[in-house]
């Protein structure tokens, strides 16, 4: 019974222990690119306000073609200032007539205002789409100074891992004779080295990871997160002449600065309609039973009020927005060349990072470690002196961090060409 007990005790424990590390196994699960972004877009607080900001453009849409109200008077008459019949009665003989009148808006001028606050609705989605192509740039930058922390971490291990193998080496040739005290105290002191890369990328990958959370509006903690992606490098590039191409038609700031030229030309089609005159249409009804003529004690009468338009009171908003339709040309103009010229300045920085990373991993890669493994062999078989065995780990040290350095800037170029684009030219 004690056995029986003592096993079920234990299957407990080891269901117990196997739900806490699958429970770890699943808080630890490592987000891909498209994850965090999914994330991103449903929780940045700013894109989210950058969505309500398109919808109150879309509610002036229903102000603008909003139509002016009917006014409604009533008049009242024949009050007696004396007494009637010897009794004082103001009401006795008033009269109450109700008119109601309605302005006539001409040339359209509602249709111009719905169609002005349409365009207006098209270029905040344009800038709400340029919004998100540099939030989503600004994210990528964080994932990838997250993957190449993470790199660069595992390096640091690997390093200090390959460092504590050869010190337990020279200490068994320590006991053996081969080395002499102050060598070993040399090999030992240079081990606080590869300590301080080890703690100051586990420091560099938290600091990541926050600065990653924070674009996710996450509160989880950077123990629990973690992100997961290709770090390297792709040697094709598209061709310069159609990546240009891409981002002209991609840009969604070039795309809402075309929009404006449009909305340029019916504000100043509507300053024109606001220049006409609106006529006034109004009618009536009157009792009254005073008059002489038995057969007109109710009347019905109409009315149009027309404004004499003798001084033009809308010119200055006529030249104003024929002026604006020119300004917004320039803009245009502007926003162009500025697609070229960062298009053009984040390829050539890709170019310019192919160019360094292709030999580093054809040749200086194998090459360093090749030298490391040759050099630490000789040393241990007393064919190389302690100070080519120091130099030799320290150059494998520095062209690894170097190629993991010269793999994140290729990242960032590639992810700066794509913002510069519009689109995903390079994945």
């Amino acid at each position: 019974m004690r056995a029986l007990r003592t096993f079920k005790n234990r299957l407990c424990l080891s269901a117990l222990l196997s739900t806490i590390v699958a429970t770890n196994a699943f808080a630890q699960r490592a987000l891909s690119w498209q994850e965090v972004r999914d994330q991103f877009e449903a929780l940045n607080p700013t894109l989210r306000a950058g969505l309500i900001s398109v919808d109150e453009s879309k509610a002036e849409e229903i102000t603008a073609y909003l139509r002016p109200n009917p006014n409604l008077a009533v008049t009242t008459d024949g009050i007696q200032a004396a007494p009637y019949q010897g009794v004082w009665q103001p009401l006795k003989g008033a009269t109450i007539s109700p008119n109601i009148s309605y302005l006539h808006e001409r040339r359209h001028k509602r249709e111009l205002r719905l169609r002005s606050a349409q365009k207006a609705t098209a270029i905040a989605v344009s800038n709400q789409d340029d919004l998100h192509r540099t939030l989503v740039s600004t994210l990528r930058a964080a994932f990838i100074q997250v993957l190449q922390e993470k790199a660069i971490l595992a390096l640091a291990k690997e390093n200090m891992a390959y460092y504590d193998h050869v010190l337990e080496v020279n200490r068994e040739r320590f006991r053996a004779g081969a080395i002499a005290q102050v060598d070993l105290d040399r090999l030992e002191l240079q081990r606080v080295i590869y300590e301080a890369d080890l703690q100051t990328a586990m420091e560099s990958l938290e600091t990541a990871k926050i600065q990653l959370l924070m674009l996710l509006n996450d509160r989880t903690s950077p123990d629990q997160f973690d992100v997961a992606g290709p770090f390297d490098f792709s040697p094709q590039i598209p061709p310069l002449d159609d990546v240009r191409q891409t981002a002209l038609d991609s840009r969604p700031d070039l795309k809402a600065a075309v929009q404006a030229i449009d909305k340029a030309k019916t504000d100043h089609q509507l300053a024109i309609a606001n220049g006409s005159t609106d006529p006034t249409f109004a009618g009536w009804w009157t009792y009254n039973p005073s008059f002489n003529n038995p057969f007109d004690n109710q009347t019905i009468g109409a009315s149009v009020s027309i404004p004499l338009r003798i001084f033009d009171r809308n010119q200055g908003e006529k030249l104003r927005t024929k002026l604006d339709i020119d300004r917004s040309d320039k803009l245009a103009q502007a926003a162009r060349s500025q697609v070229f010229s960062e298009v053009d300045s984040a390829y050539a920085t890709v170019e310019s990072n192919l160019i360094l990373l292709k030999p580093y991993k054809e040749r200086y890669l194998q090459m360093a470690s090749r030298v490391r493994d040759t050099i630490a062999f000789s040393y241990e078989h007393g064919a190389a002196s302690l100070l080519d065995f120091l130099n030799s780990q320290a150059e494998y040290r520095s062209v690894e961090i170097n190629y993991l350095n010269l793999v994140a800037s290729y990242l960032d170029a590639a992810n700066q060409l794509n913002e510069a684009v519009g689109r995903e030219v390079i994945p």
